[in-house]
């Protein structure tokens, strides 16, 4: 499986990640987050709004059990930290003469 990953750096969003599931077939929209320190890997969810005006989410990709969830999981992050060792973050902050700008 081949994972190619591009920064975000918005909010909680480290990254998005593409999969190469088979030859020339790709699975788009995989998030990586960083949720109190933790690295969470968020496969990507379809939404709609039902008949009752209640907002519904639907999974994209679907697993057999739990198990292999977590195999996928676990093989995203672990390429996940392997490409932020090669690709440090670089944050810039631009001081605001308004508000002083981020700390």
């Amino acid at each position: 499986m081949n994972i190619h990953f591009r920064d975000v750096q918005t909010g909680s969003v480290e990254a998005r990640a593409v999969l190469e599931i088979a030859d020339g077939v790709f699975l788009n929209e995989i998030t990586i987050l960083n949720i109190e320190g933790e690295i969470v890997v968020e496969f990507p969810k379809k939404s709609f709004v039902g008949k009752n005006h209640r907002m519904y989410y639907i999974d994209i990709i679907t697993f057999e059990d739990n198990d292999k969830r977590l195999v996928w999981e676990l093989e995203i992050k672990n390429a996940y930290k392997e490409w932020r060792k090669k690709n440090k973050k670089v944050l810039v902050y631009k001081q605001n003469k308004i508000d002083g700008g981020s700390k």
